[in-house]
């Protein structure tokens, strides 16, 4: 359990210099002439210089950063079971002895009546 909680520690702060660095890079010809053309000097796919400092840090904790998610993924794991993989069975209590209903009693007859009709 310590070591869940020094990975991510590890891992919040990876994320923050890696927000850090991220912030600091200088755009790459984002202004408004390049948008429409303009900027010709500076093609989509010719030739870059060489990777700042800024750029291979970046590339180092953007890897730091996903391999810090696949050890938080994996150590955060519980278990392949259940959560009641390893509880008995309930024992189910004797029940206790009920009656047995009665049987129906034959109805008696309607009495006469006292009165005769009129």
């Amino acid at each position: 359990m310590v070591l869940y909680y020094i990975v991510s520690t590890l891992y919040v702060l990876i994320c923050l210099v890696l927000l850090l660095v991220i912030l600091l890079q200088q755009g790459k010809g984002g202004d408004m002439a390049s948008a429409f053309g303009g900027g010709s000097s500076q093609t989509a796919f010719g030739a870059r210089g060489g990777a700042t400092v800024l750029s291979k840090a970046t590339t180092i904790f953007a890897a730091l950063f996903m391999l810090g998610a696949i050890a938080l993924a994996i150590i955060g794991q519980r278990g392949p079971g259940s959560l009641v993989s390893g509880a008995p069975a309930p024992v189910a209590a004797p029940k206790a002895a009920t009656p047995s209903p009665k049987p129906p009693s034959t109805p008696s007859p309607a009495p006469s009546p006292t009165t005769p009709p009129r």
